[in-house]
């Protein structure tokens, strides 16, 4: 007898997934394939739908319990619609919810990748256990997720949890188009851009710097290179982190002021960069943030690393 499953659909800029596994998250079935962005949303669309349709013929029909669908944004979760996402060139008001719902009879449910990652952490991960959550991507760029009351939070038009855009300084690093930004700050354009900028103030002082020997090669400085220097010991990379950090405090203690959660989950770099971030970021959450709310509050690593998007989008499936 065929196990009930659910099947998860993650659309990326770079690569998309069919993924079909059971409530305790046991993957039956997977399908990868490049989104080939360049071929229109229709290339990508039509191979999302004829591997979920060649996964559904093998497991079952009548097995098949919920579809989701994990997108970057914008979108309009509740109409299932994918609204011009920037890593999705061309993918404009498409109703993708529909176009499965029609095709595979099944309840099929939309969000964007953020709030995907929350639930998935929330439920499988290191936030599991919790009513009250913020999952925190801090990859490319910094985006959230909210859980609150054992329920995620996605605000009146999918826009909850847009924490990139709040700006921490009156200066800095321009990302999410703000000078200033959480996103400035704390995610890998931010980091280059920080990177960029302190190299530059080296140079000018006729110092060197390990990761980026010439002045031609300073727009070419990623997120990854700073990383790489500050594990071999290069102090100015080190310190970077160190600023990334202090900043992440910073927007840290203001979601803990604001929403009281029990455990903040942060992601990617993060995880990664953990020694190099985590102590600036908490001597800033201990002077800022209110002492009862701070106390109750653990702040972690992601805990799904590489599989986050298979979790994600069967997740949504189970929302």
């Amino acid at each position: 007898m065929n196990k009930d499953y659910y099947l998860g659909i993650d659309i990326g800029g770079t690569k998309c997934a069919v993924i079909a596994g059971t409530e305790t998250m046991e993957i039956l079935k997977k399908t990868t394939f490049p989104t080939e962005t360049v071929r229109g949303p229709l290339y990508a669309i039509n191979l999302l739908l004829k591997y979920a349709s060649e996964i559904i013929d093998n497991l079952g029909a009548k097995q098949l319990k919920a579809i989701g669908i994990s997108c970057g944004g914008p979108l309009d979760s509740v109409q299932g619609i994918v609204k011009s996402p920037p890593n999705l060139p061309g993918w404009d008001d498409i109703n993708i919810v529909r176009l499965f719902k029609e095709r595979f009879h099944a309840p099929v449910y939309l969000q964007n990748d953020a709030n995907a990652c929350a639930l998935a952490e929330w439920k499988f991960g290191a936030g599991k256990g919790t009513q009250n959550m913020v999952f925190l991507t801090f990859g490319t760029g910094m985006g959230g997720g909210i859980i609150i009351n054992g329920r995620l939070y996605t605000g009146t038009n999918d826009l909850a949890g847009e924490v990139g855009h709040i700006r921490l300084a009156d200066d800095g690093p321009k990302a999410y188009g703000k000078k200033g930004s959480f996103e400035g700050f704390c995610s890998g354009t931010g980091i280059a851009l920080l990177a960029k900028q302190i190299v530059s103030e080296k140079f000018a002082l006729h110092k060197s710097v390990s990761f980026c020997r010439k002045l031609e090669d300073i727009d070419n400085i990623t997120a990854k290179d700073v990383a790489d220097a500050a594990f071999s010991g290069d102090k100015t990379a080190i310190k970077i982190l160190e600023i990334s950090g202090e900043y992440l405090g910073k927007g840290l203690a203001i979601l803990i002021d604001i929403l009281n959660p029990q455990r903040i989950v942060i992601g990617s770099i993060y995880v990664r960069c953990r020694q190099f971030i985590e102590p600036a970021c908490l001597e800033i959450v201990k002077r800022e943030a209110l002492d009862p709310a701070r106390t109750v509050c653990r702040i972690v690593p992601a805990e799904l690393g590489e599989e986050v998007g298979d979790y994600a989008s069967l997740s949504v499936a189970m929302i």
